[in-house]
């Protein structure tokens, strides 16, 4: 299943877990995996606290101070080589286990979509077996 996200920031921290968990209700899987995957260089998808989205907004500024704009080999031709950085340090994919029907997060996790340069319209592809 492919989901649509639209983002409106250039650095942006989403909750598709709802989505997500609509895909795997759909499926007929009542134990297997979940993959989340962002088919994009400059976007990611992470599994953290969804309860204070404040750690979304900690997520990107610790990127920041991890990987600073700017000076890059790759910003010649885009200049969004921190974007792919960033992407390339948190990941396109996440996997979930599936267990009676649901995804088996803890309490505080949900499943994040990470906007690194935005805003655009992103896929996010949602696999179930």
């Amino acid at each position: 299943m492919e989901l649509k996200v639209h983002t409106t920031k250039k650095y942006e921290v989403l909750d598709i877990t709802r989505q997500v968990a609509d895909a795997v209700s759909a499926a007929p899987v009542t134990d297997g995996l979940c993959c989340v995957f962002v088919p994009h260089a400059t976007a990611a998808v992470v599994i953290n606290e969804n309860d204070d989205m404040q750690i979304g907004l900690d997520l990107l500024d610790a990127l920041d101070k991890l990987v600073p704009e700017g000076g890059w080999r790759h910003d010649k031709i885009d200049s969004n080589a921190a974007a792919h950085l960033k992407a390339a340090m948190l990941g396109p994919s996440e996997t979930i286990p599936i267990h009676n029907g649901r995804m088996a997060l803890g309490t505080w996790q949900a499943v994040m979509f990470v906007e690194l340069d935005g805003p655009r319209e992103r896929k996010v592809i949602v696999s179930v077996k």
